[in-house]
């Protein structure tokens, strides 16, 4: 039984149930929270980062590494794509969302919506607040652009750059930094990812003492 060490404004773990409920893998969720810096999840992965997933004898982590692992050894429609090149194009979506996206909208959110409110119990930053919402809004512009072309992100079938793409989106979202308002395209795109059984069971997920916006988890929103 594969158990995955995560929390439920993870990202990078949101990728991975995502992935993995496509596929059709199940997995017990163990919380782990890197800032308690456990024995546990230091044991499992020295960078002391989620998520881990592990079932007593393999050790997986890092996002893509996992989600790559079970694209190779399930067989289900591939998330990477057919083509050299529509693997080549998922794998550069699938790392700006990770990276690009994370880095100037989910992580700052995180900082201040969450980890400030729930671990230092400091006031939030309202600059970082704003520039965070800024970034989203060009962030939903490219994804706009990028859907004026192809049916999902990175081709004609939904794939890895979908699945990172909605996972930093979501907490985004959950942590009230998206306004989808003049971006059509990529709510109907996100309402599909929404209809997806896969997605939903995430949206169900609660971070005890942060309450996501009323129209969260709503297909209509």
């Amino acid at each position: 039984m594969w158990r995955l060490h995560q929390f439920p404004l993870c990202p990078f773990s949101r990728a991975v149930r995502f992935a993995m409920a496509e596929k059709g893998v199940t997995a017990e969720l163990v919380a782990a929270y890197p800032w308690e810096r456990s024995e546990t999840l230091s044991r499992l992965n020295p960078a002391i980062q989620t998520p881990v997933l592990e079932n007593g004898q393999m050790v997986l982590c890092d996002s893509h590494a996992i989600i790559e692992y079970f694209d190779e050894t399930v067989e289900r429609p591939p998330l990477v794509g057919a083509s050299a090149s529509e693997r080549a194009e998922a794998r550069r979506l699938a790392g700006w969302f990770a990276q690009r996206f994370y880095s100037e909208v989910t992580a700052p959110l995180l900082a201040e919506r969450m980890y400030k409110r729930l671990v230092s119990r400091e006031m939030p930053d309202g600059i970082g607040i704003r520039n965070a919402n800024r970034a989203a809004e060009l962030h939903l512009q490219y994804v706009d652009d990028l859907l004026d072309e192809n049916r999902w992100l990175a081709g004609p079938t939904f794939g890895i750059a979908d699945v990172h793409a909605a996972a930093q989106i979501s907490v985004a979202d959950y942590l009230g930094g998206i306004d989808w308002r003049g971006h059509g395209q990529a709510k109907v795109w996100y309402s599909a990812l929404k209809s997806r059984p896969s997605f939903r069971a995430l949206l169900a997920d609660r971070m005890e003492g942060i309450r996501p916006p009323p129209d969260y988890d709503k297909l209509d929103f």
